[in-house]
């Protein structure tokens, strides 16, 4: 294989995106497009046709739905998703199961629905999870959140092993402070405040995201499988050192200008 700039684009190729109407999932179905895929996007939040992932007929209609309008897909990203705030003695047995489902049930059901979609063209093909950096280290506070993170890191890893003789990767995508117009709109300082926690110094923005999103469901990663990326200005690596606000040296813990 000889690699060429081609080798980034996503030309005539078919794509689903969950969760594709607003912030992360928005950024990448506009990438994919620009990169040249034929997008669908999946949202229960979309204007003209509202597909609730977490609903196995709703995910049904909307698969075949895309194959007769645009093909049998061969990129799958699942980026649906929700949070909110509940301590772990504060979590109710409904609470948990709705964010379980909400960030990790979808996962397996839309991975299972396409991934069968592509077996019957016997066509291979890329899928994209996007977790959170929250499930990899802690959360307090996000205990049923990070747990279903950390259960679609597994699941990343595990169905890159059984989908590989079919020819499908699957990796993800632990992103960190990436700025969306709903952070935005829940906290306008958040991009100051986050920045002072990140190597980079600043936060990240959704096309960084996407970026990351492209090269995964391209042929630029053709050997890429059960992997895990952060995209996260480098606070994984970090481990919990931050850079000091007056002298920029590295210590253990956040400081504060005294």
């Amino acid at each position: 294989m000889t690699l060429t700039p081609d080798a980034a684009l996503l030309t005539d190729r078919v794509a689903v995106v969950t969760g594709g109407a607003s912030g992360l999932g928005k950024g990448i179905a506009d990438a994919f497009a620009a990169f040249g895929a034929r997008v669908a996007v999946w949202d229960k939040a979309d204007p003209g046709q509202p597909v609730d992932v977490r609903v196995p007929d709703e995910v049904d209609a909307a698969l075949a739905r895309c194959i007769d309008e645009l093909g049998v897909p061969t990129i799958l990203v699942n980026n649906a998703g929700g949070v909110f705030h509940s301590s772990i003695l504060d979590t109710s047995p409904n609470g948990w199961d709705a964010l379980i489902r909400a960030n990790l049930g979808h996962v397996l059901l839309c991975t299972q629905r396409v991934v069968r979609a592509m077996r019957h063209a016997s066509v291979g093909g890329a899928i994209v999870n996007v977790a959170s950096i929250e499930g990899l280290r802690a959360a307090p506070g996000f205990a049923a959140y990070a747990a279903a993170k950390a259960g679609v890191l597994n699941l990343t890893k595990t169905a890159a092993l059984e989908l590989a003789p079919l020819g499908i990767r699957v990796n993800a995508l632990a992103p960190d402070a990436i700025i969306t117009e709903g952070l935005l709109a829940f906290a306008p300082d958040s991009a100051d405040h986050l920045g002072a926690m990140v190597p980079m110094g600043r936060a990240g923005n959704v096309d960084e995201l996407a970026g990351a999103a492209v090269f995964l469901a391209s042929d630029l990663s053709a050997y890429v499988t059960g992997q895990v990326i952060g995209v996260d200005g480098g606070t994984g690596a970090a481990g919990g050192w931050y850079p000091h606000p007056v002298d920029g040296h590295y210590i253990l813990g956040p400081a504060h200008d005294a």
